[in-house]
């Protein structure tokens, strides 16, 4: 039998989900940014749209930054802001890609003028952790080569692991460095941090304040994300996730968009793992660009998306499934996993909103909010706050 209804909306209230500054904010393709009505113009304009999706689904309190995007003259008034608004600062995101110097790379790249360049915005990124009161650090890279022999692999490994060091000895007590990996883009001949064995081995030489952060877009085709996730939960080094949807490569797309059947076993081996309580200490993202889409409500659509993934994943009859596996009923375990993927769990969760005081339809809530002819009205001059800012 799956776990009692009341124990699966316990566990569904205490769901959280953090949602990303930049998602909010102008982004675009290679080729072209589509500037929409109502977009941020500043980090506090951000964490105003950040706290309308928290209030209409009540699992998303906390909102990612990213320096120097989100580079503001005092951060413990932003943090303060934020308060007040019902959200949270959370994980503070490094930029060190973005800069000329970093061409040959940014931590690895051959010339230690610019490493130690990269490593300074590392350092500043814990000091506005310690402004924020975040916990986290996230760490992508970049880094890497497009042709044999331009720069030494195993060197590079090298100065990766010294800049990562650095880092680490410089966080609090209770802090925590989060490392995320890429297969490839932009190098496409090695990637400094291409896969998760790779973090994993730089995490475990760091030590437990280094966790691994898995992108659910940053794999090859077919790669068996489960698989990783249950591994690292067994190593107790999964840091945390940047939810999004994935065609092709790293396409940022919605959460669940693409394959809402792998996000459902993600989230099954997670709630397998005991490993859903925001105390077990995974921090639950989304990592998106919204270039066609309208922002908000494309991220309240992620949320939910990730929200009714985890519900079946509870619905999952874990007797049945187990008593199948140890019997060798290769259908039967299967079946397990499709009877509670194929249920409608809508109905569920929006009995579960309005037992907590919450319009059962977030979407429709917010269409009929008001909010985004508010804001694309009151948000006219100044530079909006997109992809570069």
């Amino acid at each position: 039998m799956s776990l009692p209804l009341d124990q699966i909306k316990e566990t569904l209230r205490a769901q959280r989900i953090e949602t990303p500054s930049w998602a909010y904010a102008n982004s675009g393709t290679r080729f072209k940014v589509f500037p929409q009505p109502g977009v941020p113009r500043d980090p506090f304009e951000k964490i105003a749209d950040a706290a309308v999706v928290h209030r209409l689904t009540g699992i998303a309190p906390t909102v990612s930054l990213h320096i120097p995007w989100d580079r503001v003259d005092d951060f413990t008034k932003l943090a303060e802001y934020a308060q007040e608004l019902g959200v949270t600062l959370g994980a503070v995101n490094s930029n060190v890609f973005q800069d000329e110097d970093y061409k040959l790379g940014s931590v690895t790249n051959p010339d230690p003028r610019v490493r130690r360049k990269a490593t300074d915005h590392l350092l500043q990124c814990v000091d506005v952790m310690d402004a924020t009161g975040s916990r986290d650090i996230k760490l992508w890279f970049s880094d890497g080569t497009n042709y044999p022999g331009q720069d030494d692999i195993r060197e590079r490994q090298d100065r990766l692991a010294t800049a990562l060091g650095e880092v680490y000895q410089r966080l609090g007590d209770e802090q925590r460095m989060l490392v995320e990996y890429k297969l490839f883009e932009p190098a496409f001949y090695t990637t400094d941090l291409p896969d998760w064995g790779t973090a994993y081995a730089h995490c475990l030489e760091l030590g437990p304040k280094a966790q691994v952060v898995i992108d659910t877009g940053h794999h090859a085709p077919g790669t068996n994300i489960e698989f990783i996730v249950a591994f690292l939960l067994r190593q107790g080094k999964l840091g945390a996730f940047d939810f999004n949807s994935r065609f092709y490569a790293d396409d940022d797309l919605m959460a669940g968009a693409a394959d809402p059947f792998q996000l459902f076993r993600i989230m099954y081996e997670i709630v397998r793992g005991d490993a859903l309580n925001p105390a077990y200490g995974i921090n639950f993202m989304l990592d998106q660009c919204h270039n066609i889409e309208a922002k908000i409500p494309a991220i309240i659509r992620s949320v939910l998306n990730i929200q009714e993934a985890t519900a079946k994943a509870l619905l999952v009859d874990r007797e049945v499934l187990g008593a199948a596996q140890r019997d060798g009923d290769v259908l039967g375990a299967n079946g397990a996993l499709m009877d509670a993927f194929n249920t409608d769990v809508r109905p569920l969760l929006a009995d579960l909103r309005a037992e907590n005081g919450l319009d059962p339809d977030p979407m429709g809530a917010f269409r009929r909010s008001g909010y985004l002819a508010k804001i694309s009205a009151e948000r006219v001059g100044g530079e909006q706050a997109g992809w570069g800012a």
